[in-house]
């Protein structure tokens, strides 16, 4: 197991789980769909100011990232209008026909639908001890969101939400298409294009802009809670797989819970105790996956940045880095082999 990409996971949830009290306490003063937009620009502004001020030490061998290639930004495309665009438009119009406590709870489904479609459409291998893992986790999430009876007064609304879930299902899956190009390029992309695209669609609903101060502030919550969370987001797809990062990540409700809880000193809940004991066993149940078998690797070329282990035997030339771990284009021939693995980006084989 890559601990590493399990906490770039969890710091990802966290991150994105401050953003829920943040989003509640910036909405009396923000248009929803406005919101959202100036999230997505803080998101793409921030973190390309920060490739731009950090250049010197982001282009450091151990550091470099391969850029996005031609053939990443259909992929992107995608991402980009499905999770961008459609997810939170449609998030939108539920909320507003559909009760918070129903919509609470049916946004816990982005995790489920983030699992099945990596599952059931990209083939993304999985077990009884994965889909236990990701159950306890969906039903944690569920828990922490709770806020109320449920009731369903009518479909559009709570239909839109789950149009919304299943849309940022879909955005997971394709961006672990393109996770080995740089996050911070993948980031800014979705940012500066989503964040304007939104703006847009909030100011043609009729909303308008806040003061400057509000924008900053909306801005800076954009940038970390959104544009960070989703960098750490790509570096776990990249070495996960897109259901159990997805999985990491659906611990966002309880964490934005907590949180809520600290900052107004409100005492802790059974409620809130039972979503983190269930959320515990899913996480537990998917560290501790031992998943081993004889596979294949099958030939293929890419770039990324890697170190020479098992799986990157390859003759450098001239023209390539020295020092590891380091970025460039290398082969993989095809290798038999048997040892513990995850469906990361070296093994998407089928079982």
């Amino acid at each position: 197991m890559n601990y590493a990409a399990v906490l770039a996971a969890l710091a990802s949830a966290v991150l994105f789980g401050v953003s829920t009290p943040a989003a509640k306490a910036l909405l009396g003063m923000v248009h929803p769909v406005i919101l959202a937009g100036l999230f997505y620009c803080g998101a793409g502004i921030g973190i390309a100011l920060l490739r731009a001020l950090a250049g010197p030490l982001l282009n450091a061998p151990a550091a470099r990232q391969q850029p996005l290639a031609r053939r990443d930004y259909r992929w992107l495309a995608g991402a980009i209008v499905l999770g961008g665009v459609a997810g939170p438009v449609l998030l939108m119009l539920g909320l507003a026909r559909t009760q918070a406590a129903t919509a609470s709870l049916l946004l816990t489904l982005e995790g489920a639908a983030t699992a099945l479609l990596a599952w059931f459409v990209f083939h993304e291998n999985f077990d009884r001890r994965i889909a236990l893992g990701m159950a306890c986790i969906v039903a944690g999430a569920a828990f922490a969101s709770w806020s109320g009876a449920p009731t369903i007064e009518g479909f559009a609304g709570p239909l839109c939400i789950i149009g919304a879930c299943i849309a940022w299902g879909i955005d997971n899956n394709l961006t672990r298409k393109v996770s080995l190009a740089d996050p911070l390029e993948i980031v800014q992309l979705k940012g500066l294009i989503a964040g304007p695209v939104n703006l847009l669609l909030g100011l043609w609903a009729g909303g308008s802009l806040p003061g400057p101060w509000p924008i900053l502030l909306t801005a800076l919550v954009g940038f970390v809670c959104y544009g960070l969370s989703l960098a750490l987001f790509v570096v776990a797809l990249r070495h996960l797989g897109t259901a159990r990062t997805g999985a990491y990540f659906s611990t966002a409700p309880f964490i934005g819970a907590a949180i809520a809880v600290l900052a107004s000193q409100q005492p802790l809940t059974i409620q809130l105790l039972a979503a983190g004991a269930l959320m515990a066993v899913g996480v537990w149940l998917h560290v501790t996956e031992r998943h081993a078998h004889a596979h294949t690797h099958t030939r293929m070329v890419h770039a990324h940045s890697h170190r020479h282990d098992e799986h990157h035997r390859h003759v450098h030339g001239p023209q390539d880095p020295p020092g590891e771990p380091h970025t460039h284009a290398h082969e993989h021939e095809t290798l038999t082999h048997s040892h513990p693995h995850v469906p990361d980006m070296h093994h998407d084989h089928r079982h």
